[in-house]
């Protein structure tokens, strides 16, 4: 996806006249590939923030944990002075504890940080206003409170799809992949009961693999019985 936007900003520290250049990043991230990023990408570039194409990084990976590639490229990238801007915290993660643990190696290496979606979550103008150990406070009290939510909706989704999955069950729903019958098992199975030809060859012209071709024969002479 192109990116129409690619200005840095520059800033400057009086370390004997060395220029830095402060990087803005930006993170995406949603849970699978089936979903888009669409949202994500119109809050980002219409956040007024300037960024380098090469910057953002999209992970399609669930929220449980941050072994995610794009997370750990980003953290091989980033530096400190540069600045993180997520659009809202749970596009972060969904584990409380791990949210916190990396928020805390953010700023641990004095990167900035801005959750679009909640501007109490902007460590920048906690610094600008000389507020900052205010803003520590209430960084920290926010940052515990929607972590522990983010966390939760991720165990209330869980229990929700197990309790779908047990209602569908009890209504007599299927899960899992269809088995594979072919059409011609039964006349192949008879040959091969017969003595006519090999069970290699009964897998053979199934096209079954071994443990298939078994299972599948098995299933067939308890219908069988059953029907008897």
């Amino acid at each position: 996806m192109a990116v129409l936007f690619s200005i840095k900003k520059y800033t400057f520290l009086g370390i004997k006249g060395v220029k830095v250049v402060q990087r803005n990043y930006a993170y995406l991230r949603v849970s699978s590939k089936e979903q888009n990023l669409d949202r994500q990408w119109d809050a980002i570039k219409s956040s007024g923030i300037k960024f380098d194409e090469r910057d953002i990084y999209c992970d399609k990976e669930s929220g449980k944990d941050f072994e995610r590639e794009e997370w750990k490229a980003l953290k091989r990238s980033i530096r400190k002075g540069d600045l993180l801007v997520v659009k809202s915290l749970d596009r972060f993660g969904r584990n409380k504890a791990q949210i916190l643990q990396e928020w805390q190696w953010l700023v641990n290496n004095e990167i900035e940080i801005v959750v679009l979606d909640l501007p109490l979550l902007d460590t920048r103008k906690y610094k600008e206003e000389g507020m900052e150990g205010v803003g520590d406070l209430i960084v920290s009290l926010t940052l515990q409170i929607l972590a522990w939510l983010a966390e939760q909706e991720r165990l209330f989704t869980k229990q929700r799809q197990r309790e779908g999955i047990e209602s569908a069950k009890m209504r007599g729903v299927k899960f899992g992949r269809p088995k594979i019958v072919p059409n011609n098992f039964e006349e192949v199975y008879y040959r091969w009961i017969n003595g006519e030809i090999t069970a290699v060859k009964a897998m053979e012209l199934t096209r079954l693999k071994k443990n298939t071709f078994y299972n599948r024969v098995k299933e067939f002479k308890a219908k069988g019985t059953k029907n008897n």
